[in-house]
């Protein structure tokens, strides 16, 4: 049984809520273990198109749970190293998952809560939320979460923002290329769910193929992406969802994957 992570299953998404509302979401190791655990079990229900990551009450999440830090300050460097780890297999399993991940960030997202926010595929907002980089402010750095974050902002924003550990507004996350959209408190459940009704529109294997095209072209030598690209396309073009899609163009109609 979860306790601090709530899925609620729609008939082809899933909302995942991060639940200790009155710590403002703020993870600790049983946190994080349910929430990992939580993506790859949804990986697997072939059921789930689509998966929105948002949080209960008025935060999306405060970063790490001030209890948990202050278990840690008489950790060796070995034992932080290990916690650490398992902080960033969390990362590495959303950032890894296959299927589209809307982040509904509902407010502020600090320090590692950023970091969920930049392992999502797409990211709504609202105009009261705030976000940081606050760990400077507590002598520490944001070192696990960077390489996702600086993927998603480049160098530029990281040496502006790492440094001071400044907290900063949703137009300026938006920005910065953190959100993608940021809608009035009024309006962010409704302009959430068209995000996740565009999401749905697409065909659910060219959607998590066209997440993999983005690694693989992004991995890959200039030389080999040729070469990957044109069987990539290739191959969908020849799959069964493909001809489908086409087909569909074609007759005029509506594709099966949206009846």
């Amino acid at each position: 049984m979860m306790n601090f992570i709530i899925v609620e299953k729609k008939q082809n998404y899933a909302e995942v809520f991060l639940n200790r509302e009155e710590i403002h979401n703020a993870f600790n190791d049983e946190l994080i273990n349910e929430l990992k655990t939580t993506f790859l079990d949804l990986e697997k229900d072939s059921n789930i198109r689509v998966v929105v990551l948002t949080g209960k009450g008025r935060s999306f999440c405060a970063g790490a749970d001030l209890n948990w830090m202050k278990s840690m300050v008489d950790y060796s460097f070995e034992e932080n190293k290990k916690d650490s780890e398992n902080l960033e297999s969390l990362f590495q399993v959303i950032n890894s998952f296959k299927k589209p991940l809307i982040g509904k960030i509902n407010g502020h997202a600090l320090g590692g809560g950023v970091g969920l926010v930049s392992v999502c595929d797409y990211a709504i907002t609202h105009e009261k939320a705030k976000f940081g980089f606050t760990e400077a402010r507590l002598g520490l750095i944001p070192a696990v979460i960077s390489p996702y974050v600086i993927r998603k902002i480049g160098e530029s924003q990281a040496r502006a923002w790492f440094l001071s550990g400044e907290r900063f507004d949703a137009s300026e996350a938006m920005r910065m290329n953190l959100i993608h959209q940021v809608t009035t408190l009024e309006e962010f459940e409704e302009k959430s769910k068209e995000v996740i009704d565009s999401f749905l529109q697409a065909a659910p294997n060219a959607s998590m193929a066209a997440k993999r095209l983005i690694t693989e072209v992004l991995g890959r030598r200039p030389e080999e992406v040729r070469d990957y690209t044109t069987s990539a396309i290739a191959d969908k073009r020849t799959s069964e969802e493909g001809q489908e899609g086409m087909k569909a163009m074609l007759e005029k109609r509506k594709a099966n994957w949206l009846k």
